[in-house]
């Protein structure tokens, strides 16, 4: 480790210490090998293909990911399917496909599309419109509407990478997001329960087994432990998301946290809440966070890790040097990367 790295992992160590509401007990402090650490790959291997296709899961399964992600929302005719946004204008040609069917505010609503329709649609690289013109998110990413990829059920992804682990004689592990679940209860549909359905019944029952339910929404997340998993009868471990919101400010207390470890096993907080943005390479700032969710038992996988242009820090040297700050400085337990080759092999080598 370079003298300065090493300055720089001494000073970050020195500012969570320093921090008046962080009380790290030897028995909180979680584990700070890099084998003990995980990488989720964040709606799969979405930095090299289209985000939540299956050949981005497979490519993310093939990378060495510990979990893959899924993004779950609702059809109009009930079935659940693999999607980051609630509409389908951000990843699809819907309105190409079907012109006259947006809601009022321009948007296409997944729940307003039967499956079928649904699987009508090409799948694309996230895009927005400017002047008219479709422009790519990440400029650098996968080329917009090139190839061929469709929209898939939260069924056929379970189904593959399960199929994977018989293949290939390893163990990864899936990690739904029930996607704004008060939207989905206001339209009738209780996406939450249906989710936890699901994983029931592909044999995710137990918190042993591999996999995390997420979710931004609090009262979703006491519903799903008080009532969801009790009337289904299987346990599973539950994340806390965090988006540093105003409204959200509490989550990131002391006391807001030891609530939230009544019904969660961790939280997964944007990185920016962990190791703040204005930090420099001399003035690492550190939050409590980290240290809380630890003192009451929970582990923390923040999100997103990005390599494209503007995404590594100013306080980093490199997306490895992020890396090492996050886990071993900070001392996050995983995290959520588009580009999930890169932090598999920095774990690999560290």
């Amino acid at each position: 480790m370079q003298a300065s790295h090493l300055n720089r992992t001494l000073l970050g160590a020195i500012a969570m210490t320093l921090m008046a509401s962080v009380a790290l007990s030897p028995a909180a402090v979680n584990a700070q090998s890099a084998s003990d650490k995980i990488v989720v790959a964040h709606r799969g291997a979405s930095g090299y293909l289209p985000e939540h296709t299956l050949p981005a899961k497979a490519m993310a399964y093939a990378m060495g990911a510990h979990y893959v992600e899924q993004d779950v929302v609702m059809t109009k005719d009930d079935q659940l399917i693999v999607l980051h946004d609630i509409t389908l204008d951000r990843t699809t040609d819907v309105a190409e496909q079907f012109p006259g069917r947006a809601r009022e505010d321009g948007r296409h609503y997944v729940v307003d599309f039967t499956l079928a329709e649904i699987m009508t649609l090409r799948v694309t690289e996230g895009y927005n419109v400017e002047t008219g013109e479709k422009q790519l998110n990440y400029p650098t990413r996968f080329p917009l509407f090139a190839s061929t990829f469709r929209v898939n059920t939260l069924a056929e992804e379970i189904e593959m990478i399960q199929g994977l682990n018989v293949s290939t004689g390893k163990n990864i592990g899936i990690y739904p997001e029930i996607k704004s679940p008060a939207f989905h209860l206001s339209e009738g549909k209780d996406l939450g329960r249906a989710v936890v359905s699901v994983l029931k019944d592909y044999g995710y029952t137990r918190k042993e087994h591999l996999a995390y339910v997420q979710t931004f929404e609090f009262e979703e997340l006491k519903r799903l432990h008080d009532e969801i998993l009790p009337e289904l009868g299987v346990e599973l471990k539950l994340v806390q998301l965090l988006d540093g919101g105003a409204q959200n400010e509490w989550m990131q207390t002391a006391d807001g946290v030891a609530l939230i470890a009544q019904y969660a096993d961790g939280l997964g907080p944007e990185k920016g809440m962990i190791i703040d943005r204005d930090s420099t390479k001399n003035n690492l700032r550190i939050s409590g966070l980290v240290g809380f969710a630890h003192n009451n038992g929970m582990q923390v996988h923040p999100y997103t890790f990005r390599l494209d242009e503007g995404h590594v820090p100013a306080y980093a040297d490199s997306f490895e040097d992020m890396l090492e700050l996050f886990y071993f400085t900070a001392g996050v337990d995983g995290l959520f990367t588009d580009f999930p080759d890169r932090a598999v092999e920095y774990l690999k080598n560290r």
